[in-house]
C-alpha cells in the first residue's frame, strides 16, 4: 500500500480512519492504542502501531485536540499576546491546564469583540471544556447579549465560559468568574499620592468604553472625593493601554497643560511611556513629578526610578480560572471545592517613583 504523505506533497495526511482500515480494526481501537486508556491485546496494538508507521501517521496532541478527538482542551482568548498583563494570565492558565493533562490553545483578538465571539464559537466546535476570556469588556448591549448566548451554549455542551478580570453577565448566563479588586487598587494608589500632598493628579486612562478603564477611573475619583477634592475632567486623558499612548499623551499634556504634580498611569506600560516623555522634557521623577502605574509587570522594576504601582496576582488569576471551570472530580479530587466566582485582592507596591509634593506644578 502506498504511504500517505505527511510532508505537504499534495497527498492528504493519514487519519485515524485510515489507520483503522489498514490494521483491520475499529477507530475506537485505534483511539485506545493512542490514548492508552483501555486494555488492548498486544497483537492488536502491534498491528495498529505497524499501520501507523506504514501510513506515516504522526500522533500529535495538538492536532488531535483541534480535530475534536479529545475535549481535554482549555481555550484562552486575550487581546494581545505580547502585553505582559495577558501573558502572565495565559501562563497561569497553561500551567494549571497542563497539571490536568489538558492542552491550552491561545487566541488573540487584537481588541476586536467580533473576533472574540468567533473564537468562542471555534472553541465550542472543538469541544474545549473551558473557554477563558481575559481582560475588560466593552459597554455594548448587543455584544453582551451575544456573549451570554454563547455562555449558555457552552454550558449546554458541558463546557464553561470563564470571565477573567471582567464584569459578570448576569444570572441568566451560566459562567464562572475570576475578578480582582480593580477599583480598590485605583483608589489605594490615588490615595497614596494624596497622602503625599498631591492634589493635581493627572490620570492617563485606558480605552473609555472598557470596563477596566471605568473601574480604575471610579477608584481614582472616589479617592479624590473622600479627600474633599472635586475631580477635574481636564486631568483625565483616556487612550490605550500602551507605551506609545503614554509617551504621546504625556508629551501633549506637558506642552499644552493642564498643571499637575503627579501622574496615575492606567498601567505600567503607559507609565513607561510617560516616564520617557518626562525625561525628554527635563522633568525629573519623583523630584518634580511623581509617577505611579498599575499591574506590577516586570517593566515596573526595570524603570529608573523603580515604579510604585498596584500589584495584580496575574498568574494566580489564570490558574484559578482553570480550577473554577474544570474541577470536575477526577485528577483534581485533592483540591478543595471552588465556587463559581472568585475575587482576588490587589495591593500597592511602594518603590521609588513617588515623593512628597512641593506644591509646584509640572510647568517650571
Amino acid at each position: 500500500m502506498r504511504r500517505q504523505s505527511t510532508a505537504g506533497d499534495g497527498q492528504r495526511r493519514a487519519t485515524v480512519t485510515d489507520v483503522a482500515r489498514h490494521a483491520g480494526v475499529s477507530t475506537a481501537t485505534v483511539s485506545r492504542v493512542l490514548n492508552r486508556n483501555y486494555p488492548v491485546a498486544e497483537a492488536t496494538r502491534e498491528r495498529v502501531e505497524s499501520a501507523m508507521r506504514e501510513l506515516g501517521y504522526v500522533v500529535n496532541a495538538h492536532a488531535r485536540a483541534l480535530a475534536g478527538v479529545s475535549n481535554r482542551t482549555v481555550g484562552i482568548i486575550v487581546n494581545e499576546v505580547v502585553d505582559p498583563f495577558y501573558a502572565y494570565i495565559a501562563r497561569g492558565v497553561e500551567r494549571e491546564a497542563a497539571l490536568g493533562g489538558r492542552l491550552c490553545l491561545v487566541c488573540c483578538t487584537q481588541g476586536d469583540p467580533q473576533r472574540e465571539l468567533a473564537f468562542i464559537d471555534l472553541m465550542h466546535e472543538r469541544r474545549a471544556d473551558a473557554v477563558v476570556v481575559v481582560g475588560g469588556s466593552i459597554a455594548d448591549r448587543g455584544y453582551t447579549t451575544e456573549l451570554a448566548r454563547r455562555a449558555r451554549e457552552l454550558d449546554a455542551g458541558g463546557s464553561k465560559l470563564v470571565l477573567c478580570g471582567r464584569p459578570p453577565l448576569g444570572e441568566q448566563a451560566p459562567t464562572v468568574a475570576v475578578e480582582y479588586d480593580n477599583e480598590g487598587g485605583a483608589f489605594a494608589i490615588t490615595d497614596h499620592l494624596l497622602m503625599q500632598g498631591h492634589e493635581r493628579i493627572l490620570h492617563l486612562a485606558g480605552p473609555p468604553k472598557l470596563s477596566t478603564t471605568r473601574d480604575r477611573l471610579a477608584g481614582y475619583q472616589r479617592a479624590l472625593r473622600l479627600r474633599g477634592i472635586d475631580p477635574d475632567p481636564d486631568l483625565v486623558r483616556p487612550g490605550a493601554f500602551s507605551r506609545s499612548f503614554g509617551y504621546r499623551k504625556m508629551a501633549e499634556v506637558l506642552r499644552d497643560g493642564p498643571d499637575f504634580t503627579a501622574v496615575f498611569a492606567a498601567n505600567d506600560m503607559v507609565a513607561a511611556g510617560a516616564a520617557q516623555a518626562l525625561e525628554e522634557a527635563g522633568v525629573r521623577v519623583p523630584k518634580d513629578v511623581s509617577l505611579v502605574g498599575y499591574d506590577d509587570v516586570p517593566v515596573a522594576q526595570e524603570l529608573r526610578p523603580r515604579l510604585t504601582t498596584v500589584h495584580i496576582p496575574l498568574e494566580e488569576m489564570g490558574r484559578q480560572a482553570v480550577r473554577l471551570a474544570v474541577n470536575s472530580g477526577d485528577e483534581d479530587d485533592w483540591r478543595e471545592p471552588t465556587t463559581g466566582a472568585l475575587r482576588l485582592g490587589t495591593h500597592i507596591v511602594v518603590r521609588d517613583s513617588v515623593a512628597p509634593s512641593l506644591g509646584r506644578s509640572s510647568r517650571m
